[in-house]
Protein backbone atom coordinates (compact mmCIF):
# COMPACT_ATOMS: atom_id res chain seq x y z
CA UNK A 1 0.00 0.00 0.00
CA UNK A 2 2.80 2.10 0.61
CA UNK A 3 4.46 1.29 -2.49
CA UNK A 4 1.60 2.34 -4.29
CA UNK A 5 1.69 5.62 -2.38
CA UNK A 6 5.14 6.39 -2.93
CA UNK A 7 4.04 5.94 -6.94
CA UNK A 8 0.85 7.75 -6.86
CA UNK A 9 2.77 10.62 -5.52
CA UNK A 10 5.73 10.67 -8.23
CA UNK A 11 3.03 10.29 -10.92
CA UNK A 12 1.17 13.01 -9.69
CA UNK A 13 4.38 15.26 -9.09
CA UNK A 14 5.86 14.56 -12.55
CA UNK A 15 1.92 15.44 -14.08
CA UNK A 16 2.45 18.58 -12.36
CA UNK A 17 6.04 19.51 -13.51
CA UNK A 18 5.23 18.93 -17.31
CA UNK A 19 1.88 21.47 -16.77
CA UNK A 20 4.50 24.14 -15.49
CA UNK A 21 6.93 23.73 -18.24
CA UNK A 22 8.07 26.88 -19.66
CA UNK A 23 6.79 25.60 -22.98
CA UNK A 24 4.03 27.49 -24.67
CA UNK A 25 1.67 25.81 -26.97
CA UNK A 26 1.19 27.46 -30.20
CA UNK A 27 -1.16 25.03 -31.38
CA UNK A 28 -4.79 25.17 -30.71
CA UNK A 29 -5.18 21.96 -32.12
CA UNK A 30 -9.17 21.17 -33.20
CA UNK A 31 -10.56 24.26 -34.65
CA UNK A 32 -14.59 24.77 -34.37
CA UNK A 33 -15.66 26.12 -37.23
CA UNK A 34 -12.20 27.33 -38.96
CA UNK A 35 -13.71 29.75 -41.66
CA UNK A 36 -14.65 32.17 -38.16
CA UNK A 37 -11.43 31.17 -36.33
CA UNK A 38 -9.25 32.08 -39.70
CA UNK A 39 -11.65 35.11 -40.73
CA UNK A 40 -10.31 36.57 -44.41
CA UNK A 41 -9.11 39.35 -45.34
CA UNK A 42 -10.03 41.59 -47.82
CA UNK A 43 -8.36 43.81 -49.65
CA UNK A 44 -10.95 47.43 -50.72
CA UNK A 45 -12.29 46.65 -54.73
CA UNK A 46 -10.51 43.31 -54.27
CA UNK A 47 -12.23 41.32 -57.29
CA UNK A 48 -13.49 37.92 -55.74
CA UNK A 49 -15.26 35.07 -57.62
CA UNK A 50 -18.28 34.35 -56.24
CA UNK A 51 -17.30 30.06 -56.50
CA UNK A 52 -15.36 30.90 -53.51
CA UNK A 53 -18.88 31.40 -51.31
CA UNK A 54 -21.69 29.48 -53.28
CA UNK A 55 -21.99 25.68 -54.78
CA UNK A 56 -24.79 27.32 -57.21
CA UNK A 57 -23.19 26.75 -60.84
CA UNK A 58 -25.02 29.74 -62.19
CA UNK A 59 -23.35 32.05 -59.30
CA UNK A 60 -20.17 30.64 -59.87
CA UNK A 61 -19.02 32.93 -62.33
CA UNK A 62 -20.64 36.17 -61.29
CA UNK A 63 -17.65 38.59 -59.84
CA UNK A 64 -17.69 40.58 -55.82
CA UNK A 65 -16.53 43.90 -55.30
CA UNK A 66 -15.92 44.43 -51.87
CA UNK A 67 -16.27 47.91 -50.88
CA UNK A 68 -15.37 48.45 -47.11
CA UNK A 69 -18.31 51.04 -46.37
CA UNK A 70 -19.97 51.04 -42.65
CA UNK A 71 -23.42 50.15 -43.19
CA UNK A 72 -25.87 51.84 -44.66
CA UNK A 73 -27.82 54.03 -41.95
CA UNK A 74 -24.77 54.52 -39.04
CA UNK A 75 -23.33 57.06 -38.32
CA UNK A 76 -20.24 57.35 -36.31
CA UNK A 77 -19.28 58.55 -33.26
CA UNK A 78 -18.47 62.13 -34.15
CA UNK A 79 -19.31 61.88 -37.99
CA UNK A 80 -21.23 64.31 -39.88
CA UNK A 81 -25.00 63.50 -40.96
CA UNK A 82 -25.48 61.17 -43.86
CA UNK A 83 -25.24 62.54 -47.55
CA UNK A 84 -29.03 63.23 -48.31
CA UNK A 85 -28.76 62.31 -51.82
CA UNK A 86 -28.64 59.15 -53.97
CA UNK A 87 -26.33 58.33 -56.67
CA UNK A 88 -27.76 59.12 -59.72
CA UNK A 89 -29.09 56.30 -62.37
CA UNK A 90 -27.04 55.94 -65.25
CA UNK A 91 -27.94 58.70 -67.81
CA UNK A 92 -29.09 60.50 -65.23
CA UNK A 93 -27.92 64.08 -63.34
CA UNK A 94 -31.19 64.84 -60.98
CA UNK A 95 -29.22 64.38 -57.77
CA UNK A 96 -26.00 65.50 -59.27
CA UNK A 97 -28.00 69.20 -60.42
CA UNK A 98 -29.87 69.27 -56.69
CA UNK A 99 -26.36 68.95 -55.14
CA UNK A 100 -25.30 72.27 -56.17
CA UNK A 101 -28.05 73.32 -53.21
CA UNK A 102 -26.51 71.58 -50.66
CA UNK A 103 -24.49 73.57 -48.04
CA UNK A 104 -20.98 72.65 -46.30
CA UNK A 105 -21.86 71.11 -42.52
CA UNK A 106 -18.04 71.76 -41.71
CA UNK A 107 -17.13 75.51 -40.76
CA UNK A 108 -13.61 76.91 -41.23
CA UNK A 109 -10.25 74.72 -40.48
CA UNK A 110 -7.95 75.39 -37.81
CA UNK A 111 -4.58 75.61 -38.89
CA UNK A 112 -4.07 72.05 -37.73
CA UNK A 113 -7.19 70.48 -39.43
CA UNK A 114 -5.74 71.78 -42.97
CA UNK A 115 -2.29 70.39 -42.24
CA UNK A 116 -4.54 67.20 -41.96
CA UNK A 117 -5.99 67.82 -45.29
CA UNK A 118 -3.41 68.94 -46.95
CA UNK A 119 -2.33 65.86 -46.14
CA UNK A 120 -4.84 63.63 -47.40
CA UNK A 121 -5.10 65.75 -50.10
CA UNK A 122 -1.75 64.54 -51.43
CA UNK A 123 -2.33 61.15 -50.53
CA UNK A 124 -5.93 60.74 -52.36
CA UNK A 125 -6.04 63.40 -54.66
CA UNK A 126 -2.56 64.81 -55.71
CA UNK A 127 -1.56 61.66 -58.27
CA UNK A 128 -4.20 63.40 -60.39
CA UNK A 129 -4.80 66.67 -59.98
CA UNK A 130 -1.03 67.87 -58.64
CA UNK A 131 0.75 68.81 -55.78
CA UNK A 132 -0.36 71.91 -56.95
CA UNK A 133 -4.12 71.72 -57.54
CA UNK A 134 -2.84 72.51 -61.27
CA UNK A 135 -3.94 68.88 -62.98
CA UNK A 136 -0.57 67.87 -63.23
CA UNK A 137 -0.28 64.57 -60.82
CA UNK A 138 1.65 61.57 -61.66
CA UNK A 139 -0.61 60.11 -63.74
CA UNK A 140 -0.12 62.90 -66.41
CA UNK A 141 2.70 64.18 -65.92
CA UNK A 142 2.97 66.82 -68.50
CA UNK A 143 1.81 63.94 -70.94
CA UNK A 144 4.15 61.71 -70.17
CA UNK A 145 2.16 59.72 -67.21
CA UNK A 146 0.04 56.65 -68.08
CA UNK A 147 -3.35 59.31 -68.30
CA UNK A 148 -3.35 60.40 -72.31
CA UNK A 149 -5.37 63.67 -70.85
CA UNK A 150 -4.89 65.84 -67.80
CA UNK A 151 -7.14 65.56 -64.77
CA UNK A 152 -9.13 68.76 -64.07
CA UNK A 153 -7.21 72.00 -63.08
CA UNK A 154 -8.69 72.96 -59.64
CA UNK A 155 -7.45 76.26 -59.62
CA UNK A 156 -8.07 77.47 -63.36
CA UNK A 157 -10.64 75.40 -65.16
CA UNK A 158 -13.60 77.44 -64.93
CA UNK A 159 -16.01 74.42 -64.23
CA UNK A 160 -14.46 73.43 -61.25
CA UNK A 161 -13.38 77.01 -60.01
CA UNK A 162 -17.58 77.77 -60.36
CA UNK A 163 -18.73 73.89 -58.77
CA UNK A 164 -21.09 74.61 -55.81
CA UNK A 165 -19.70 72.84 -52.55
CA UNK A 166 -22.44 70.08 -52.25
CA UNK A 167 -21.45 69.59 -56.21
CA UNK A 168 -18.38 68.54 -55.58
CA UNK A 169 -18.88 66.78 -52.29
CA UNK A 170 -20.95 64.37 -54.64
CA UNK A 171 -18.16 64.05 -56.87
CA UNK A 172 -16.35 62.71 -54.17
CA UNK A 173 -18.79 60.72 -52.80
CA UNK A 174 -19.96 58.79 -55.58
CA UNK A 175 -17.06 59.62 -58.54
CA UNK A 176 -17.57 61.34 -61.38
CA UNK A 177 -15.93 60.57 -65.30
CA UNK A 178 -12.53 58.33 -64.84
CA UNK A 179 -12.67 59.94 -61.15
CA UNK A 180 -14.29 56.75 -58.66
CA UNK A 181 -15.41 57.06 -55.24
CA UNK A 182 -13.95 57.75 -52.16
CA UNK A 183 -16.08 56.84 -49.63
CA UNK A 184 -14.14 54.08 -48.55
CA UNK A 185 -11.31 56.56 -48.13
CA UNK A 186 -12.15 59.64 -46.52
CA UNK A 187 -14.72 59.88 -43.64
CA UNK A 188 -17.82 61.68 -44.11
CA UNK A 189 -15.97 64.72 -42.28
CA UNK A 190 -12.87 64.38 -44.09
CA UNK A 191 -14.45 64.67 -47.23
CA UNK A 192 -16.49 68.41 -46.59
CA UNK A 193 -13.19 69.20 -44.95
CA UNK A 194 -11.62 68.70 -48.09
CA UNK A 195 -14.30 70.44 -50.43
CA UNK A 196 -13.69 73.23 -48.03
CA UNK A 197 -9.87 73.38 -48.44
CA UNK A 198 -10.05 73.21 -52.42
CA UNK A 199 -12.43 76.03 -52.60
CA UNK A 200 -10.36 77.70 -49.84
CA UNK A 201 -7.51 78.15 -52.51
CA UNK A 202 -9.84 78.30 -54.94
CA UNK A 203 -11.09 81.64 -53.91
CA UNK A 204 -7.57 82.77 -52.96
CA UNK A 205 -6.30 81.78 -56.96
CA UNK A 206 -9.23 84.43 -57.57
CA UNK A 207 -8.29 86.80 -55.15
CA UNK A 208 -11.05 86.68 -52.75
CA UNK A 209 -10.49 86.89 -48.70
CA UNK A 210 -9.76 83.35 -46.86
CA UNK A 211 -9.54 82.43 -43.52
CA UNK A 212 -5.09 82.45 -43.17
CA UNK A 213 -5.91 78.80 -41.21
CA UNK A 214 -7.69 77.30 -44.49
CA UNK A 215 -4.83 77.48 -46.25
CA UNK A 216 -1.71 77.77 -43.61
CA UNK A 217 0.55 75.33 -45.70
CA UNK A 218 0.18 77.19 -48.84
CA UNK A 219 3.87 77.26 -48.87
CA UNK A 220 4.43 73.84 -48.37
CA UNK A 221 1.76 72.73 -51.16
CA UNK A 222 3.80 75.16 -53.14
CA UNK A 223 7.29 73.37 -52.19
CA UNK A 224 5.54 70.00 -53.22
Amino acid sequence: MKKLSVIALILISGATLVSCGNEVRRDPGHVYMPDMFYSRAYETYAQRDSAQFTTDKAEAGRKIFYNNQPVAGTIAAGEDLPFPLAKDAAGDTTNYVASKALVNPEGPLTAEQTTEIHRLYLINCGICHGAKMDGNGPLYNDGNGPFAAAPKNLLGDPIVMNMPEGQMFYSIEYGKGMMGSYASQLSRKQRWQLVHYIKARQHQAKGIPVDPADVADTTALAAN
